[in-house]
């Protein structure tokens, strides 16, 4: 899924991409620089954020988790140097989602995005007992305006 070079916003560490399924970049105002600027320290270098069509995510759920239906956000990690991964985010699935928690899509984007972001460092909520990815992203997500996160409101088995 890598898109290419993306350019750099936000701090210097990390610089995000935001584009659709096919590669072309998307409006996600304030997006990237939100991640960039809420990024942990040790998130250094580029990394794609797609948004695609539930249909799509839910191949790709099924290829890569055996899961046969949509989620909301899958990780890619890569093992490129430079490069942390891809950001899969459903869009249909996080519009579903945004109106249950009463926010906006951009919210609901920065939410997922974040949750991904911590899997593409290497956090996994799943075999987690001591509970670190919930504290990582609820220190990161209070720093960034964000209420909840998808691990408190139960949506953290997804990614």
């Amino acid at each position: 899924m890598k898109t290419g070079k993306p350019a750099s916003r936000g701090v210097p560490g990390l610089r995000v991409t935001v584009t659709n399924h096919g590669g072309r970049t998307v409006r996600a105002p304030g997006l990237g620089s939100w991640l960039s600027a809420v990024a942990p320290a040790r998130a250094r270098g580029d990394v794609s954020v797609a948004f695609v069509s539930d249909a799509r995510i839910r191949i790709l759920n099924r290829a890569y988790r055996r899961k046969d239906h949509p989620t909301d956000v899958l990780s890619f990690p890569s093992e490129e140097a430079d490069f942390l991964g891809d950001i899969v985010i459903a869009t249909g699935v996080a519009r579903r989602q945004a109106r249950a928690a009463g926010h906006a899509f951009g919210t609901e984007a920065r939410v997922l995005a974040l949750h991904g972001l911590l899997h593409l460092l290497g956090y996994d909520h799943e075999s987690d007992d001591g509970g670190r990815m919930r504290r990582v992203e609820a220190r990161l997500r209070r720093l960034g305006g964000l209420r909840e996160g998808l691990i408190e409101r139960g949506g953290g088995r997804q990614a």
